[in-house]
């Protein structure tokens, strides 16, 4: 065996024990989980580690990409944040803080920022980063060739969307530009209060344009990504690993404990759990890689750690294929489906289940009320629709990124569907790079989905649907909801701003029906705290490994 044996071995027991573990219930079907966790430990103890680094973590599914302008998933975002830093950056406990910026000012109007850089800001090849590169990287962003799917989180600078959208060709007139080498000043179209939260975010974060240039889309592999967050990229191994190691030239090393930090990819719930058993992984970070069958015998381990967060798991109908074009079957679906059901068998995190989008917990916004379980209701609409029974019901499936939880839960929504409105419905498993290309590119009738909130704010969640944004992928367009987006974003009175927003909310999430809430977050990890520090819980679910220390 070579020293890569061990990761393999687990994945055969993990997948093993999954076999066996479902002829059993109960009480019986914990203690073979965990009988097959103790030998997988033994296995582990006895075989050579073969990662060598500091600190190692369970994220999810593999990245689709490490481009702070084309990420649009939480896997990648994790990286990208340790990779790369923004004009602000986020403590542990989630709040804003100076990153590349040392200080900024805002004028009293609330539209123009004047950010002054730190004079040790340095790129990972030691060059000094310069207002310019923050100029040039937003222009990148927006830049209609980049297909920037989240080029809209800088539009509230002025002139940004007329240049996303090609109207304007002269980049100059877009609010943002290099007073000096050290000084970055940007004009917003209205005031923003949450701009400064989107200073920390991946899409406007620099990067560093020669290399992109040298390079082209292989910029992002290592030995040829430079970056200036507290990591820089050792090596990408598809399906194996990431390998992030201290950056040299990071204007804050000396606060950066971590010296190598590798990251491991699993979608599979069961091999990351027994992973992590077995000591090859410090940290679950990832919410889908608990197997929610054990989560009631987990809840009282001491490393299990729990938050509700701003993050709701949904449904995306595609609204120009039928029969989804039709509001009447979107909402019959959506009244069909039991939500508590779902929560209480197959997540069972004590999640809250969802009628609306936006999670609670935004000071001074509550979303309206959603549409409640009725299937009564739900049956009268289908035949309003032309399929009583589900008689004559198209041939429709459900897409979903491969996860257990994720599976498990289509399978019920395929059970509801089928018993309360006779409908059958097909399931599609993808993997996560392919998946989200069929969401981007409307290759689907329905899908599961999911959002984290990127700063604490209503907008967050519902900008993103206004026709042709770049992460609607439901095909729906409504002019009333576009203007009250926009109304929304020019409002300076709190209480006006949240009632324009609940108007919103309510067009999308009962009177339209493009996404069918199912319910909100709660947020997962696994680590021993007698032994890791700088992990704290926050709405954002950001845990930046800058300020991560094992004892």
């Amino acid at each position: 065996m070579s020293q890569h044996d061990p990761k393999v071995t687990l994945r055969q027991i993990a997948n093993h024990a999954r076999r066996r573990v479902w002829l059993f219930s109960g009480k019986s079907m914990t203690r073979l989980f965990f009988s097959a966790l103790t030998f997988c430990w033994l296995i582990a103890a006895c075989a050579p580690s073969e990662h060598g680094s500091d600190f190692v973590f369970l994220n999810g599914t593999e990245p689709e990409s490490l481009d702070p302008a084309i990420i649009t998933g939480q896997p990648e975002g994790r990286i990208v944040l340790a990779l790369f830093e923004g004009l602000t950056a986020r403590d542990p406990q989630g709040r804003v803080v100076p990153g590349a910026a040392e200080r900024w000012k805002i004028s009293s109007d609330g539209k123009r920022y004047t950010f002054h850089l730190r004079a040790d800001a340095r790129w990972s090849n030691g060059e000094p980063i310069v207002a310019s590169d923050f100029v040039h990287s937003w222009q990148r962003t927006l830049s209609p060739a980049t297909a920037s799917e989240y080029a809209y989180q800088l539009y509230y600078v002025q002139n940004a969307e007329a240049y996303n959208a090609g109207k304007l060709k002269d980049f100059s007139q877009v609010g943002v530009r290099a007073l000096d080498s050290r000084t970055l000043e940007v004009c917003l179209a209205n005031p923003t209060p949450f701009f400064l939260d989107l200073c920390a975010f991946p899409t406007l974060m620099p990067v560093h344009l020669l290399s992109v240039e040298k390079h082209g889309d292989d910029w992002i592999k290592p030995g040829r990504m430079v970056s200036n967050g507290a990591y820089v990229l050792e090596e990408w191994r598809i399906n194996h690993r990431v390998r992030l190691r201290a950056n040299p030239h990071y204007w804050d090393r000396a606060h950066v404990s971590l010296q190598t930090v590798d990251i491991l990819p699993t979608s599979q719930a069961n091999t990351a759990f027994n992973l992590y058993h077995s000591g090859a992984a410090d940290l679950i970070l990832d919410k889908g890689l608990v197997p929610p069958m054990l989560l009631d015998a987990l809840k009282d381990r001491p490393d299990f750690h729990a938050s509700p967060f701003l993050g709701n798991y949904f449904y995306r109908f595609n609204v120009t294929r039928k029969p989804f074009s039709d509001v009447r079957v979107r909402k019959a679906f959506a009244l069909a489906i039991h939500k508590q059901r779902l929560v209480d068998k197959v997540t069972r995190a004590g999640e809250q289940i969802a009628g609306s989008l936006v999670p609670p917990g935004i000071p001074g916004y509550s979303s309206p009320p959603g549409l409640s379980h009725d299937p009564d209701a739900a049956r009268d609409l289908l035949a309003q629709a032309g399929f009583p029974s589900g008689k004559g019901f198209p041939n429709v499936s459900l897409l979903y990124n491969k996860s257990e939880q994720n599976e498990a839960i289509a399978v019920e929504i395929q059970d509801m569907l089928q018993k309360e409105l006779g409908v059958h419905v097909q399931l599609a498993q993808q993997e996560w790079k392919v998946y989200l290309n069929s969401m981007s590119a409307l290759d689907y009738d329905f899908c599961r989905s999911s959002w984290v909130g990127d700063y604490n704010d209503p907008n967050t969640f519902l900008d993103m649907f206004v026709t042709n944004g770049g992460n609607n992928r439901t095909g729906w367009t409504n002019a009333k909801y576009d203007t009250l987006i926009r109304a929304a974003a020019e409002e300076l009175d709190p209480k006006r701003r949240a009632d324009i927003f609940r108007q919103a909310e309510t067009l999308l999430c009962r009177e339209e029906l493009p996404i069918l809430p199912l319910y909100y977050y709660v947020g997962i990890q696994f680590y021993d705290a007698q032994k890791i520090s700088g992990l704290q819980s926050n709405v954002l679910d950001e845990h930046p490994l800058k300020y991560v220390r094992k004892k």
